[in-house]
């Protein structure tokens, strides 16, 4: 079967899922080793938030807001020792809880509280936004999209778009990428496939002999 960006729009459609599939099989983490910069958290600090979570949630068989808010205030790390045994990264905490609670929570706001946290685990907490995420990405993606066909036939775009990611975050949910797919046409590339890109779109005819 051919690549979301070597296919018609039409079997793109046709086999969103497999295409899907096909895309996040080709996503992983850029690093193979983590870097130990100024956010590097301590071991001896990151034990010290897992035993206070341990002992105001006895032994974690008591979780609520009302045993573990109190830790978190007196001893912020407590709340990345929590985020880590979920197994959840700050944008994927941020998507689950809004999920839960009905209630929006930015997760530019909780990558900002996660790097406060790590910078200086003693540190009261605050809140700022950004629009680094790969739902935004996706969006503004969605956008460029919509500029396309805006006036004209949906089958003749203005211009064409076209999608180059890498990460594990653009694998958090199967429809936004879907919605990735729809938007690019099919034109969906990962650094796995980044050599096929010109060959695949309109840059094509920009090629030198």
């Amino acid at each position: 079967m051919p690549f979301a960006f070597e296919d018609t729009f039409a079997g793109v459609q046709a086999n969103l899922d497999v295409y899907v599939d096909e895309v996040f099989a080709c996503l992983k983490s850029e690093f193979l080793v983590m870097p130990r910069g100024p956010g590097f958290v301590e071991y001896s600090t990151f034990a010290g938030g897992y035993e206070a979570l341990k002992r105001a949630t006895t032994g974690f068989r008591d979780v609520t807001p009302e045993t573990v808010a109190p830790v978190v205030f007196r001893l912020p790390i407590a709340l990345i020792v929590l985020r880590c045994m979920l197994g959840f990264t700050p944008p994927e905490w941020a998507y689950y809880a809004t999920q839960e609670t009905n209630v929006e929570i930015p997760q530019g706001a909780v990558r900002d509280i996660d790097r406060q946290i790590r910078m200086d685990p003693k540190k009261p907490l605050k809140l700022t936004e950004d629009d680094g995420t790969a739902r935004d990405k996706i969006t503004r993606i969605q956008h460029l999209a919509e500029l396309a066909v805006k006036d004209q036939p949906a089958d003749q775009p203005k211009f064409e778009v076209v999608a180059c990611i890498a990460g594990r975050g653009f694998k958090v949910r199967r429809e936004d990428m879907k919605k990735l797919l729809i938007a690019t046409r099919g034109k969906v590339f990962t650094l796995q496939h980044l050599q096929q890109l010109v060959e695949s779109t309109g840059l094509q005819e920009f090629r030198t002999q």
